[in-house]
C-alpha cells in the first residue's frame, strides 16, 4: 500500500452536562472550557508521510558555531539576573501552590516575578497523584481553576479527577513561563532571607548544587534578589521543605514551627486556603508550608487546597502591592479583568 493512501482515523463521542458558573468577583459567568467529558470530539490521525514538512530520510540541521550557543544561553541568563536582582516579587518553590500563585499574579504584566526552585525539574510533588499513582483528585470548587487552564477531567458529584497529574503542571508552566513579566531559576537554592528593619525584603541565593556541597567545599558566597514581597512556597517539612518558616523561627521573628498534624482531607484543605497569608512583613506563606506553621492537618493525595492556596497568596500579594485585589473588596476587573480567584462559588471565600 503506498504511504501516500494509508492513513487511518478513530472517532469517540461522549456527552455530560457542561458547567459555566459565576463568578464570586464578577457579576458576569466566566466563560470556561468543558471538561474533556463534557464535549463531543474526534480525532483523525493520518499516516501519510506528506504530512511531515521535512525530508526524514536526509535531515540536516543548518550549521551553528558552538560559541553562539554558549552566547546566547549566558547573555539571556545574566539579562534574567540583572533584571531580577531587583523585583517585584520572588516566590520561592514552584511545586502546585508556587506555580499556582505564579501564575495569578502573572496575570498583571506590570508586576516581575522571579520564581526560585532547587530542582532541576519545577512540579514539586505535583507530577504524580498519592503512592506515585498518575491521577490527580481535586475537590470541588477547585475544579474552576482547571477550567480556566483548560486541564480536562473525569467529573464526579464533589470531586474531578485529572488522568495524569502531570497534565495540571505542564499545563500550569507552559501558560506560566510564556509570560514575559515571568523568570523561573531552576536549579537555583533560597539559602536565606534578606530582612532590614523587621521585614523580608528578598532572598538570598545559590546555585543548588553549591547549597549542597558546603560542607565540601569552602568560600562559596551567594547571591542576592531584592524583592517587594517574598512568597514562601516550600512545601512540608523535609530535607528540603518549610525551609522559610524554619528561618523565620530561627532568627526570631517567628516563635514556633509546630509541624503539621496527622491526616484529615476535609480538615486540611479548608485549614490551608483560611490560613495562608501574610505572617511576617513582607513575606506570604502558601501550600503546605501553611500546615507547618499552624499545625494544620495534613491532607494526602488531594490537591485543589494548593491551588486554591497558590491563589489566594497572589491577591494577598495584589493587595500588599496595592493593587486591586480579591480579599479587600476591590474588584480585581477595573484594572485587569482577567485576575479572577476561580475557585469561589458562593458568597464566601477564606479569610486570614
Amino acid at each position: 500500500m503506498a504511504a501516500a493512501s494509508m492513513a487511518a482515523t478513530a472517532t469517540f463521542s461522549t456527552t455530560t452536562k457542561p458547567h459555566n458558573p459565576p463568578s464570586l468577583f464578577s457579576s458576569k459567568s466566566i466563560s470556561k472550557p468543558t471538561s474533556l467529558a463534557a464535549r463531543p470530539f474526534s480525532v483523525s490521525a493520518s499516516l501519510s508521510a506528506a504530512s511531515v514538512p521535512y525530508n526524514l530520510s536526509n535531515f540536516k540541521f543548518e550549521p551553528i558555531k558552538e560559541s553562539i550557543v554558549s552566547r546566547e544561553m549566558t547573555r539571556r541568563y545574566m539579562t534574567d539576573m540583572i533584571t531580577h536582582a531587583d523585583t517585584d516579587v520572588v516566590i520561592i518553590g514552584a511545586g502546585s501552590a508556587g506555580l499556582s500563585c505564579a501564575y495569578e499574579l502573572s496575570k498583571n504584566p506590570d508586576i516581575k516575578i522571579a520564581i526560585v526552585e532547587q530542582s532541576v525539574s519545577p512540579g514539586g510533588g505535583a507530577w504524580l497523584g498519592g503512592q506515585l499513582f498518575s491521577a490527580m483528585v481535586v475537590r470541588k470548587p477547585a475544579n474552576l481553576f482547571l477550567d480556566e487552564l483548560g486541564v480536562e477531567y473525569d467529573e464526579k458529584d464533589t470531586y474531578v479527577v485529572v488522568k495524569h497529574a502531570a497534565l495540571f503542571t505542564s499545563t500550569i508552566m507552559s501558560k506560566l513561563l510564556a509570560r514575559p513579566n515571568v523568570k523561573l531559576f531552576n536549579a537555583v537554592a533560597a539559602e536565606d532571607l534578606i530582612v532590614k528593619n523587621g521585614r523580608v525584603g528578598g532572598v538570598v541565593t545559590n546555585w543548588a548544587l553549591v547549597s549542597m556541597n558546603h560542607d565540601t567545599q569552602s568560600c562559596m558566597d551567594p547571591n542576592v534578589m531584592e524583592a517587594k514581597v517574598v512568597v514562601s512556597s516550600c512545601g512540608h517539612d523535609g530535607p528540603f521543605g518549610a525551609t522559610g518558616v524554619k528561618r523565620l523561627k530561627s532568627i526570631g521573628m517567628i516563635d514556633s514551627v509546630p509541624g503539621m498534624k496527622a491526616l484529615d482531607m476535609n480538615a486540611a484543605e479548608d485549614a490551608i486556603v483560611r490560613l495562608t497569608r501574610e505572617i511576617v512583613p513582607g513575606m506570604v506563606v502558601t501550600g503546605m508550608e501553611v500546615a507547618e506553621i499552624d499545625g494544620a492537618c495534613r491532607m494526602g493525595p488531594t490537591f485543589g487546597a494548593m491551588m486554591m492556596s497558590g491563589q489566594k497568596a497572589a491577591h494577598v500579594v495584589l493587595g500588599l502591592l496595592g493593587f486591586p485585589n480579591a480579599l479587600d473588596g476591590a474588584s480585581a476587573g477595573n484594572l485587569h479583568p482577567e485576575l479572577v480567584l476561580a475557585s469561589a462559588e458562593t458568597n464566601e471565600f477564606a479569610q486570614a
